[in-house]
């Protein structure tokens, strides 16, 4: 999903998508927590890779490769943990986005 305010390969570009990238870990997390007395339920996992051009992230979600089953509460922990880490990534990718309106604020002021 292109953005207008930023160009492929720029510092905005990068952080809205490790923050679309956090996001989908924590959509997966929680949906692994929702689920996990139903019978039957097969987890979710988020594969993250590298952008080749331009930088960035990309995040699929992946099903799990065994059902959750009724010991699903041995990765209750993780799922908690995940979603911790989920909200770090989210801010640090925020940050990123900040810095660079930030900056390219600066750079309009010096020359206006």
């Amino acid at each position: 999903m292109p953005t207008p305010i930023a160009s492929a390969g720029s510092g905005a570009a990068i952080g809205l998508s490790g923050m679309r990238a956090a996001q989908t870990r924590l959509d997966s997390s929680a949906h692994n927590v929702a689920n996990v007395l139903t019978p039957g339920f097969w987890r979710q996992q988020v594969a993250q890779s590298e952008r080749a051009a331009g930088g960035g992230v990309d995040a699929q979600v992946q099903q799990a490769g065994q059902p959750g089953g009724p010991d699903g509460f041995a990765d209750l922990a993780g799922d908690l943990v995940e979603q911790r880490i989920s909200l770090y990534s989210f801010a640090a990718n925020l940050r990123t986005v900040q810095t660079q309106d930030d900056m390219l604020g600066t750079l309009l002021d010096t020359k206006a």
